[in-house]
């Protein structure tokens, strides 16, 4: 018996092992958290932070005009995404490529039951022993998981044993301390206090949240026997201050996201990490809120995009 996974379909021997608590989800602070392997994951999963998700999928369209960037052609046959969430990215690739089977992961069994017939999700931790065999995957795609993984070269490896030979993995990370243009943001900022206390506990939670930063993950990757490493990196305004009407939208969505998320953001980090009272949390976020606000310091945050291959003979 085991509880490694848990695929949507039904039909795996795995699957009839778990028993109908996967489904179940546990309330802290008046947000609902995922109930398999709990507190693994700091976030909420309720309706209000899947639309939240929902807007984070599209804004990332918006700004990269694509799903992903590593090469991976027509050929891609089994394609990996970790942490999928809502599964709209998953949902996007089974469309756009409807000869591969597309398998989404998570904590949280939020997924929609109506997908392509090629997409399928799975209830699964990806820091725990992988079910699927090595040399199995041709592309594995992460984003937005880096609130949520430990230990990022274990994961890293990990990957590289499941690609096959040739095959991709790629992540797409937002850098979360913000950089302002004009350089008019101060250390005691509001904004600049918040994230810096998300950090604080989130690495007291075993989370390294600076792992996103320029550089960091393709020199991991590179490490990990990845070749032909590649690091893109694009501005994400927050608000609506660039000229550029792309980035204009982009920012508006940017600036709404990170609004709506304020609270499911910091509860877990400061209440778990830095044992912090509800009460408090709140109060802190009142200043916070108004920062957001203030388009004349031109703040922005780093996505950075990576991707590497497994060479092609070991």
């Amino acid at each position: 018996m085991t509880d490694a996974g848990y695929e949507s379909d039904g039909a795996s021997t795995v699957s009839t092992s778990v028993t109908s608590s996967i489904w179940d989800f546990s309330f802290e602070n008046g947000r609902r958290y995922h109930k398999f392997r709990e507190g693994r994951y700091n976030f909420p999963n309720d309706d209000v932070e899947q639309e939240r998700e929902a807007m984070k999928h599209t804004m990332v369209k918006l700004l990269c005009q694509q799903l992903h960037f590593a090469p991976i052609g027509e050929g891609a046959h089994e394609i990996l995404d970790v942490g999928t969430g809502t599964g709209m990215w998953a949902i996007e690739m089974g469309d756009t490529y409807p000869c591969a089977n597309v398998l989404g992961i998570d904590l949280s069994p939020i997924q929609p039951q109506w997908v392509p017939p090629n997409v399928r999700f799975m209830v699964d931790d990806v820091e725990s022993p992988w079910l699927h065999p090595k040399d199995h995957f041709d592309y594995i795609h992460s984003r937005h998981t880096i609130m949520a993984i430990k230990d990022w070269n274990h994961l890293l490896r990990t990957s590289y044993d499941h690609l096959k030979p040739g095959g991709w993995t790629e992540l797409q990370e937002i850098h979360h301390f913000p950089f302002s243009s004009n350089n008019t943001l101060s250390e005691n900022h509001p904004v600049a206090q918040y994230w810096r206390y998300v950090d604080e506990g989130l690495e007291n939670l075993g989370i390294n949240l600076r792992f996103s930063d320029e550089g960091r993950i393709a020199s991991m990757m590179r490490q990990c026997g990845y070749v032909n490493v590649t690091e893109r990196v694009f501005h994400v305004p927050i608000g609506t201050w660039p000229k550029n009407k792309t980035l204009k939208s982009v920012g508006l969505y940017w600036k709404t996201i990170l609004l709506d998320g304020i609270q499911a953001i910091a509860l877990g980090p400061m209440t778990r990490g830095l044992h912090w009272n509800r009460e408090q949390v709140e109060a802190f976020l009142i200043d916070v809120r108004r920062g957001y606000h203030d388009n004349s310091m031109l703040l922005y945050m780093p996505l950075v995009c990576v991707y590497g291959q497994k060479p092609e003979t070991q």
